[in-house]
């Protein structure tokens, strides 16, 4: 099992806007000492607290990383895909290694709105650009009057090597449009165990529907490392009374360096091959402190 790191974008408590930026930096280079597979951040946009965009933070974190894979998530309805192709170009050539695009449809119609996008049709929307985002990275000029009107886009500056494609998804007809469209699936960090089992299989199963082997089957977990098993639960509480994320107990994962292994351990024998990190706690020294621990639980799982 691979293990990677979404970094936290939303920092709603800083008073400096550096100090969020800084947090991020210095977490990917912490990712990076504890030997993590993978490095993303997310999309979000007209955010009521301080959120960092996804492609110019990206640029800098790049400069933290290795040769690992690393990548972003663009909620495309909300973008116009030559725009999206062309940060993924740059972006490819800053990274030293391979690029992963991770996408999903956006939800709220508030933010669509402001993003003067219709929500209505944001499943055709996204299907629309993202064929045209993976035409344009392939070197083709590309028309189009669907969802998105453009006439004879191409794109000079191209990603070196292939660029794989993971798609969130929860809802059935969606996780059907991953299997069907991408290489890979982004799961809930919210779902349960019996939710995350399911969900799987049902990936699988729509995979080989369509004569597809999944090159990735991702599931997120927001996570605690502690020193001892104590501490972590100490964390993890906190977190839980604060009525974190909205996320059920049973789906946030917080231990020793043992027992999270062993958590992790269990969703791989659920069929998932990555787990993607994020952490229960936004205090810098404790996340640090975590990330710094799960070096050993990624040399456990290996």
């Amino acid at each position: 099992m691979r293990v990677g790191i979404s970094l936290t974008s939303n920092h709603p408590d800083t008073k400096d806007p550096r100090q969020g930026a800084r947090w991020m930096i210095e977490r990917a280079a912490a990712a990076r000492r504890a030997g993590l597979d993978s490095l993303f951040v997310g999309d979000q946009h007209v955010s009521p607290t301080p959120y960092y965009q996804n492609t110019p933070m990206l640029g800098r974190l790049l400069a933290e990383w290795g040769e690992a894979p690393a990548g972003c998530l663009f909620l495309l309805p909300l973008w116009h895909p030559v725009l999206v192709a062309e940060q993924i170009g740059t972006l490819a050539a800053i990274a030293q290694g391979p690029f992963i695009m991770q996408c999903g449809l956006g939800w709220g119609e508030a933010r669509f709105a402001a993003m003067g996008a219709s929500i209505r049709t944001r499943p055709s929307a996204f299907e629309d650009a993202l064929d045209i985002v993976r035409r344009l990275l392939a070197g083709e000029t590309v028309s189009s009057s669907r969802r998105f009107r453009i006439a004879e886009a191409s794109l000079a500056l191209r990603p070196a090597e292939l660029v794989e494609v993971w798609i969130g998804a929860s809802a059935r007809p969606a996780i059907d449009r991953a299997a069907r469209l991408a290489e890979g699936w982004i799961a809930s960090p919210g779902l349960t165990r019996a939710e995350a089992w399911s969900q799987a299989d049902f990936y699988r199963e729509r995979c080989a529907a369509y004569g597809k082997e999944p090159n990735a089957v991702v599931l997120r977990r927001d996570i605690y490392v502690g020193q001892l098993s104590s501490e972590a639960q100490a964390v993890l509480q906190h977190a839980l009374s604060r009525g974190y994320r909205g996320i059920p107990a049973e789906a946030l994962v917080a231990g020793s360096v043992d027992e999270v292994a062993g958590q992790f351990l269990s969703f791989a024998e659920l069929g998932y091959t990555d787990i993607l990190v994020r952490h229960l706690s936004n205090d810098q020294p404790k996340v640090l402190g975590s990330l710094e621990r799960l070096a050993a639980v990624h040399a456990a799982l290996a």
